[in-house]
């Protein structure tokens, strides 16, 4: 056991080129697995894996997947050969089902690039044990943040549990855009209200920002991106405040806020 538990994350994973690109989130990443330390694993809930029902990965040796397009070739040759976590993906699927939300065990699923992207550059090293969980949209904020609480003994037993989506996201909008355009007041205003929602403790709010958030649903017109924020937030220790740790954009349209639970 960890004298003190680690927090929980949740940061924005952006375009697949995020490690091979300068920038504010490239820089802010390349600095946070430093300031955070080593954990003794990480479990990853990327927006990049949707499954009907809970899913969690125990491959012991995951791959890197590779789940894009259009990208230039060097980004397909980028491996990050991090181990995997085999005996934490049983101990999270235990933690859920004693919560009542039964969890899949993936033997063959690797890392997408809502894992590696971030840990390429937390963790450059690839030494840290790593597992994925999946989310499931349509089951909405509120089965997210249970699984988060659920997870939440996990940050006692020196696990980071991080959220890997993005604060907004909507790819139609971004097509055409310049990589460091300004963003929109539609686009601020959800971000600024999603931020004081979460660092003031709203989670009914936040439960119901689709309805309740100024242009929630032209952020997200899809909500896979925005459900590892609730996982995250459900993994907080109770009574503990919430911090926006890094704030950006790219495309103009793409979110790159990062927040930390402890």
């Amino acid at each position: 056991m960890n004298a003190v538990a680690w927090p929980a994350l949740f940061v924005s994973h952006g375009a697949p080129t995020l490690p091979v690109e300068p920038g504010a989130t490239r820089d802010f990443l390349s600095t946070l697995g430093t300031a955070l330390g080593r954990p003794r694993a990480v479990i990853v809930v990327s927006a990049h894996w949707e499954t009907m029902r809970l899913a969690v990965s125990t491959a012991a040796a995951p791959q890197t997947v590779h789940d894009f397009y259009g990208f230039p070739e060097a980004l397909y040759r980028l491996r990050y050969p991090a181990p995997g976590a085999p005996v934490l993906a049983e101990r999270a699927a235990a933690l859920l089902s004693e919560a009542g939300m039964s969890a899949q065990l993936m033997p063959d699923r690797g890392l997408d690039h809502g894992a590696w992207v971030p840990l390429m550059l937390m963790y450059p090293e690839a030494d840290v044990p790593v597992t994925q969980l999946a989310v499931q949209s349509h089951l909405g904020p509120a089965h997210h943040l249970r699984i988060g609480a659920a997870l939440r003994p996990l940050r006692d037993e020196g696990v980071l549990i991080l959220g890997s989506g993005s604060s907004t996201h909507n790819l139609h909008e971004f097509r055409g855009r310049d990589r460091d355009a300004a963003p929109p007041q539609w686009v601020t205003e959800f971000d600024e209200w999603t931020a004081r929602a979460v660092t003031s403790q709203r989670i009914d709010d936040l439960l119901d920002y689709r309805r309740l958030a100024p242009h929630a649903a032209r952020n997200h017109p899809t909500e896979e991106h925005f459900l590892p924020l609730f996982v995250a937030m459900g993994a907080a220790t109770p009574g503990t405040t919430a911090q926006r740790i890094h704030s950006g954009y790219t495309y103009g349209v793409i979110g790159m806020d990062a927040y930390r639970f402890d």
